[in-house]
């Protein structure tokens, strides 16, 4: 968080009056628990199966691997 920032939007808010103060603050609380409860929930490795299989429809893959270990050797 950038401090400077932060303490001049805090120092902004402090010259707003009291009426105006209490709004940003129920705004700002309900910007929170929209976003809390929109978070996603964790997701699994296993959505990933099979993406990008059609990339590998047409190679050899024992030959490919052999060839990328032969690479690393120079």
């Amino acid at each position: 968080m950038e401090t400077q920032r932060y303490e001049q939007i805090l120092s902004d808010i402090q010259t707003l009056p009291l009426s105006e103060q209490l709004l940003l603050l129920e705004q700002t609380a309900s910007l929170v628990r929209n976003k809390a409860t929109t978070v996603s929930k964790p997701r699994s490795i296993m959505e990933l199966k099979g993406m990008g299989k059609d990339l590998w429809k047409d190679i050899d893959v024992d030959k490919y691997i052999t060839e990328e270990r032969a690479s690393w050797s120079g």
